[in-house]
């Protein structure tokens, strides 16, 4: 993987990397006990780092940023970086699943409600019986807190760390502790526990390819949602045309780091 290139794109260096490169890259990464920092980036979370200074350095910190909407991949061919697929982060997470499955790794997930993250654990426990679930936590604590959480997840050993909790949240815990953990595999999933535990639906596979799962989540929640896509859509089109436009200073494409 050393010979990937990261791709600027709006802001952020995206790694040109499918599913079955990252998957490849995980399992290598696990198998030599290296560390794997893994970041995804819709639309929205691009937009929300031109505004936010500590999540834009949260993301930039990680080792691989992947293209989680399909959006970011038309807008990265539009200004001529070519990824190969989008990797949603809800994906990877369950086909680290599976891999954990297949090789018995061990799992902790950290994030959510402890409701959700309990039927979280009986899906996983159900769905994937070689996963070791060596140990979870909701993700709703105070930042004194965090040192503590850390040195728990660090006692389990595990080879995959999963982190549900809102931006910036997630981001600057895995960027804060992620080199310090000793955990091969640490990704930032977001919502994706509220979906595995049945709390929200994801959208049909025909409206992810369109582009829209955006829109499904906002059918489902109207009344939260509809102003928070109109005003990040709206501000991220304008990024695309700005930089179509009038290419913005861009950093210089990186290695991989793995």
């Amino acid at each position: 993987m050393d010979s990937m290139i990261r791709k600027p794109v709006l802001g952020a260096p995206l790694d040109a990397l499918s599913m079955s490169d990252m998957l490849t890259l995980c399992a290598e990464t696990i198998a030599h006990r290296r560390r794997l920092l893994v970041g995804v980036v819709n639309a929205a979370k691009l937009v929300n780092m031109r505004r936010d200074a500590s999540l834009r350095d949260a993301v930039l910190a990680t080792d691989v940023i992947l293209a989680d909407g399909m959006a970011v991949v038309w807008a990265a061919r539009l200004l001529g970086h070519r990824l190969p697929e989008r990797v949603a982060g809800i994906d990877l997470m369950t086909r680290l699943l599976e891999l954990a499955d297949r090789a018995g790794h061990r799992v902790y997930c950290l994030g959510a409600t402890d409701e959700v993250l309990a039927a979280v654990t009986r899906e996983i426990a159900q769905r994937y019986p070689g996963v070791q679930l060596v140990g979870a936590r909701n993700g709703y604590f105070r930042p004194e807190d965090e040192a503590d959480i850390a040195a728990e997840i660090v006692t389990t050993r595990p080879d995959i760390l999963f982190v549900a909790m809102s931006p910036p949240k997630k981001e600057q815990f895995i960027a804060r502790w992620g080199p310090e953990l000793g955990v091969p595999i640490c990704h930032g999933v977001g919502g994706a526990f509220d979906v595995i535990a049945g709390k929200t639906r994801r959208a049909p596979r025909l409206w992810q390819g369109l582009g829209l799962e955006w829109l499904y989540r906002v059918l489902q929640e109207p009344r939260r949602l509809w102003r928070r896509y109109l005003v990040t859509n709206t501000l991220f089109i304008g990024m695309v045309i700005q930089a179509w436009l009038r290419p913005l200073p861009q950093p210089q494409p990186q290695p991989v780091r793995s």
